[in-house]
This record gives C-alpha cells, structure tokens and sequence, in this order.
C-alpha cells in the first residue's frame, strides 16, 4: 500500500513492531525517535514507555511505576525524552533509559478547572531550539499554554478558552521551529495557531479537521495528524480524516495520506501522536480503542470494537 505524492510518498508497513509475546498495548498516545532512530512508544497498556530498533526489535521497556495515562512524548536534541501524562497532570523529564530528572507538575493533583494554572490534563511538550525552555499544551482541562525554564521554572502562560485567535478548545499538541516559533494544534477549533516565543498570536492554518497530533523534522516539514468525524451525523463524510497531512512552514499543503477511517493498511481511526526519523520514515500512535469505543456508543457500529486493534502504523518514506 502505497501513500502520498511526488517525493512525499510512503509504504505502509504492517506489523513492524515485534513485541515479545507478554506484551501489549491498549492505545499509543505519543511516540518518539532518538539519534540512533531508536523508536520510543508511549502507550496505555502495563509497560507504558516501550522501546525498538530502527528495524521494530524489542530492545526495553520502563516507566510502569509512575506512569499512568500516556498523553504525548517529546524527543529532545540531546535524546531526553518529555513525557506527558494528562491523567497524572505532570511533564516528566526522563532518559532514555527511564530515569526521571524532572517532574513539572504535581502528581495526581490537577489545577482548578479552566484556571490557566499548570496543569489540568496537560497534552504536549515542545523546546525552543535555542534556551531549550519548555512549552506545555494544556489541554483537556485547561485553554492554555504555559511556558517553562529548562530547570522547570514557571515563566508564564497565555490562552482562555474561545475560538479567537489565542485562545483554544483543547489545545493538544504544540511544537517549536528552527526560528523559535510555536505551532499549537487548537484540536475541536480545527486549526493550527502560529505565535511568537512570548505567546503573541501571528497566523493560523485551517483547512483541516480536528488537529491532534504535530511534529517537524530537520527540514522543517510539519506532518498533522487530523482525528475523524466525532459524531455519527458526519461519519462517513469524505475527505475530513482521519489522515496525516504534510505541510511546509508557510502553511502550504504538501499531501494527505490516508485512505479513510478503518483498519485495513493505509487507514486510520485517530492519529494521536507522530514522529519522523532520520531516513523520513513517519511513526504514527493512534488512541484506536477510545475512538472506537466512543463510536460504538453512538451506534456507529456494528457489534463493540475488537479487543485488540491496531493502535501504531509505520510509514516508510520511498
């Protein structure tokens, strides 16, 4: 099965993964490459941070202590690993080994409702290229976004809940270019919004639905993972995701992969979280069993979701 357009086209890879026979995933919230494109995968089953080989070998697992509800995971330059927990209400700074050398955040203690105080369920973390200080998303019970130190310290936040600019309807993924621009993908406002280091609004992408997850490689493309229709009014609309769009940094659209919503190679049910190795190859984590289940709750399908769906998809780039 092959994807996508001109020199952005990709292969599916199916089964990839070779996970040894114990273990398993529910769902993937985030997912990560390192230096060595060690791939990282945090998911919401007993081993939450699992972690292969460039060619989907085992190599470990860690975090089963402290971690409770995968949210999103950012691979930092020097190859330490920001692990965002929403049910937790924390961002925890972690090797690639597992050692936590920060947590920002307090544990299982979320800041009052809408407050725009750190954090209620926060989503994403994202570094700016130059101090290395901390953008959180925030998120599911917050409009916000709060901007850290390196060493943690509170800067300060911007955002309220609305859908003008800068302000958000869960904000759940964010990222930062090579200029120190910030990318938040605004998710049930359908848009990406564009601000400076100080959190002053610049632009915004739209054209596209449920923006869920972002990341950028070293070129500086933008790969979007877009969530499909939340209601069954709407669900077999096509050409509303769920899908992967590529873009440049301008906003221009590059392709779309996805072939509709499904299971079968070359679909997707809620891309959730992405990343992109040194060779282009794009990872993509997919909350497939909470999608499903909300689905089968509307009657949108026929019988309950299957115990165990594909939540991880590799593309190879071509």
């Amino acid at each position: 099965m092959r994807l996508g357009d001109g020199s952005f086209q990709y292969e599916v890879v199916p089964n990839w993964e070779k996970l040894p026979e114990e273990y398993r995933w529910d769902e993937v919230g985030g997912v990560g490459v390192d230096s060595k494109d060690n791939v990282y995968v945090f998911n919401r089953g007993p081993h939450p941070m699992i972690v292969f080989d460039k060619d989907g070998n085992f190599l470990t697992s860690w975090g089963e202590d402290f971690f409770i509800r995968a949210h999103g995971l950012t691979v930092g330059p020097d190859d330490i690993l920001y692990c965002t927990d929403d049910a937790d209400h924390t961002v925890r700074k972690c090797t690639t080994e597992g050692e936590v050398l920060m947590t920002i955040g307090v544990p299982k203690t979320p800041s009052p409702y809408q407050s725009a105080k750190p954090f209620n369920r926060c989503t994403h973390v994202a570094l700016d290229p130059e101090t290395q200080d901390i953008y959180v998303s925030d998120g599911y019970g917050n409009s916000s976004v709060h901007k850290f130190t390196a060493k943690g310290e509170h800067l300060f936040s911007w955002g309220s809940a609305g859908t003008d600019p800068g302000q958000f309807n869960i904000p759940h993924n964010i990222i930062t270019d090579k200029n120190g621009l910030v990318y938040v993908a605004d998710r049930e406002n359908m848009r990406v919004q564009i601000f400076d280091k100080n959190g002053n609004f610049l632009d915004q992408w739209n054209n596209m639905h449920r923006a869920c997850a972002l990341c950028i490689d070293k070129d500086q493309t933008i790969y979007l993972g877009e969530i499909g229709s939340s209601g069954a009014v709407n669900r077999e609309l096509p050409n509303i995701g769920p899908r992967v769009s590529i873009y440049e940094t301008n906003g221009d659209l590059i392709t779309r992969l996805g072939t509709g919503y499904g299971l079968d190679d070359g679909q997707f049910i809620a891309p959730h979280g992405i990343c992109v190795d040194s060779k282009g190859n794009i990872y993509v984590g997919e909350v497939t069993k909470t999608e499903m289940s909300h689905q089968f709750r509307q009657d949108s399908w026929e019988g309950p979701p299957p115990i165990k769906a594909r939540s991880f998809q590799k593309l190879a780039r071509i």
